[in-house]
């Protein structure tokens, strides 16, 4: 069944008259009458009743009358979805992200997202660390990622979104909690709350490093899969923990958060995609994020 065909006999259709729905289709009238007989020939039905002065619609042509406009209306939607999808309008971008530290940069992304391009769906996947985003975006199997500086895949781009840096948190019973500052050093005999060592996590890796550099490795106690949790079993005086001053949002009774004493140990949030990758709706969220979520300037 041809689509002309069903543009011809919907003309026929509206108008009852061949002449009037030639001159619609801008085409001639016998071209016209021929698709409607082929048609009705292919459907094995007659569609109009003819005579010399009026043309009707039988029961099976007025029964195919809307299925054959929800036919081209459907082809008109997926030709404009489509053609939305090729400007980067439409379509669906997935990415990684850690919740608690992304408290401060995802909300609004989706949100100016969802105002300017309501036919992109962005598809979040929660409590992804950020090394294990990194080589999720590097494989192919996450569109957009939020990951740690620094980033070494190669053919993978990045843009940093965000400084954050590390800061203790302990229970409000802790003698340390009375400090303005906490160096480093001085948590060298506490038991410590912690990512687990395969999660991928950024964060363990800094909390290792800022306490080798102190001259001590971390005793982690207790593992657990996200900050929330962590930090909740900090307030729970099962440990002490390192955490990022995005975190510092999560406010658990018996919880206080302490800057550590010295230079500042920084880590810089950033997006991450493949450079190769060819979605026109992804180089979309990229321009949101560019306005959103711009490069500090202080880094």
């Amino acid at each position: 069944m041809e689509l002309r065909h069903l543009n011809a006999f919907i003309a026929v259709a509206e108008e009852l008259h061949f002449g009037r729905a030639a001159q619609r289709l801008q085409m001639a009238q016998p071209p016209l009458s021929q698709q409607v007989r082929r048609l009705e020939k292919e459907l094995g039905v007659q569609l109009f009743e003819r005579n010399t002065r009026s043309v009707r619609l039988t029961t099976a042509g007025r029964s195919f009358l809307e299925p054959a406009r929800t036919v081209l209306q459907d082809l008109d939607q997926a030709r404009r979805a489509a053609k939305a999808a090729g400007r980067g309008e439409y379509g669906r971008v997935t990415v990684g992200f850690a919740g608690a530290s992304s408290h401060e940069t995802l909300p609004g992304l989706t949100r100016a997202l969802r105002a300017a391009h309501p036919g992109i769906e962005l598809v979040l996947e929660g409590q992804t660390y950020a090394n294990i985003a990194l080589a999720r975006v590097a494989d192919g199997s996450l569109d957009l990622g939020f990951v740690r500086l620094p980033v070494t895949q190669p053919g993978v781009a990045t843009r940093v979104v965000g400084e954050e840096e590390l800061v203790c948190a302990l229970p409000l019973d802790h003698p340390l909690a009375d400090r303005d500052t906490i160096p480093a050093g001085a948590l060298k005999e506490e038991p410590f709350v912690s990512f687990p060592a395969n999660a991928g996590s950024s964060l363990r890796d800094a909390t290792f490093r800022t306490c080798e550099d102190a001259g001590f490795t971390p005793r982690v106690v207790q593992e657990a899969p996200d900050s929330y949790t962590i930090l909740a079993l900090v307030a729970a005086g099962v440990g002490v923990t390192l955490t990022l001053t995005s975190c510092q949002h999560v406010q658990q009774t018996g919880l206080v958060y302490r800057p550590l004493t010295g230079s500042p140990v920084r880590l810089h949030a950033a997006l991450a995609w493949r450079k190769d990758n060819p979605s026109a709706t992804l180089q979309t969220v990229l321009a949101v994020a560019d306005r959103v979520l711009p490069t500090p300037t202080h880094r």
